[in-house]
């Protein structure tokens, strides 16, 4: 299978950030250079990088990008750690990894009181490599464990995009398909096309014609009589936060997918790594929901297609009670059933 690199450093401490540019697909496959981090929060801000696990690892290469203008010494360096990450963490509320990135690389910078400013650098240039590989290893296993859940010959519908170009290069949903379609299971998926912005459209159709995958593209509207035909058999989508009882936080329109697949007796399952759990939100109603630009509804992709100046409510994702998950896929296993014991039983002990 044709792997996807969506980001990548290049260079040394003095080097930059390289990604794909999301908001061109699926027309257009175009790399731009991040080498400052005003650039890298734009890049979040207007989904040029999206999805959560990507949006973390490009926070923390900003981070690295954000020191290369501190003045010399180690106060400047770490007054200067301060800014970049309070200004990175202001890109996007929704999606924890980008909090947890963060929070990893002040951490790291913390251990290191006392170090020359190259020294910190440097070591926060390593922590972010690290964060990187570690979401690719993660990734290939959440698509391990989540296949096991996936029978031959079954439907699979999916929701956004959680695949490649949301991660390290493999994806969370997605992974459970490519690892099942390498095990040898025939399987065919359901985009959905994802409005507003049509990542399932424009990114999730896009990954798995790439990789061969047999894939049919839906309107959102369809989901349900797609269901009711009997061609769905399992529902799979990724995750921006998951709060301590299970309660999810993803893309507009999860939600009802996991409505009308309770509806059917269809399992939905939610695939996400470990820094997507939030333990300090002890439900779904305390995650914060990004409201994004009503343009994004009324002039979707350069045309105008509602009424000038009438009222829009634009937010960018919704929350699926726990009671509606069957399983969360994580990078060790499966939580199954998906309560908040379970939850800190399996996630709680995390390093």
């Amino acid at each position: 299978m044709q792997t996807i690199e969506t980001l990548r450093w290049i260079g040394g401490v003095d080097g930059h950030l390289r990604l794909i540019d999301q908001t061109l697909l699926p027309v257009e496959c175009v790399e731009i250079e991040c080498r400052t981090v005003e650039s890298v929060w734009e890049a979040i801000k207007v989904l040029r990088v999206r999805g959560a696990p990507a949006i973390g690892i490009a926070a923390a290469y900003g981070v690295c990008v954000g020191l290369q203008t501190a003045t010399a010494g180690e106060a400047a360096l770490r007054e200067r750690l301060e800014q970049v990450t309070a200004y990175l963490a202001t890109s996007r509320p929704t999606a924890v990894n980008l909090f947890w990135a963060l929070d990893r690389m002040k951490r790291r910078a913390a251990g290191l009181r006392g170090g020359p400013a190259g020294e910190v650098a440097a070591a926060l240039l390593d922590e972010a490599r690290a964060i990187h590989e570690e979401d690719r290893r993660m990734c290939r296993a959440i698509g391990r464990h989540g296949a096991e859940l996936l029978a031959d010959g079954q439907g699979v519908l999916t929701h956004c995009n959680a695949g490649g170009l949301a991660t390290a290069d493999y994806g969370t949903a997605l992974a459970v398909i490519f690892a099942a379609v390498e095990s040898g299971k025939r399987l065919h998926v359901f985009a959905d096309e994802t409005r507003p912005l049509l990542q399932g459209a424009r990114l999730t159709a896009w990954e798995l014609q790439q990789r061969g995958i047999d894939v049919t593209l839906i309107c959102d509207s369809m989901a349900a009589q797609v269901m009711r035909e009997g061609r769905v058999q399992a529902v799979v989508a990724g995750a921006d936060r998951i709060a301590a009882n299970g309660d999810t936080a993803n893309k507009i329109g999860t939600y009802g997918v996991a409505v009308l697949a309770a509806a059917h007796k269809i399992p939905f399952y939610i695939a996400a790594p470990t820094s997507t759990f939030d333990l300090s939100i002890a439900s779904g109603q305390e995650i914060p929901i990004e409201q994004r630009d009503p343009r994004e509804i009324t002039h979707g992709f350069g045309r105008q297609t509602a009424p000038e100046g009438i009222k829009v409510y634009n937010p960018a994702f919704d929350v699926t009670p726990a009671e509606l998950i069957a399983a969360i896929i994580y990078e060790r296993g499966v939580v199954r059933p998906v309560t908040r014991k379970r939850i800190e039983e399996v996630v709680g002990n995390r390093g």
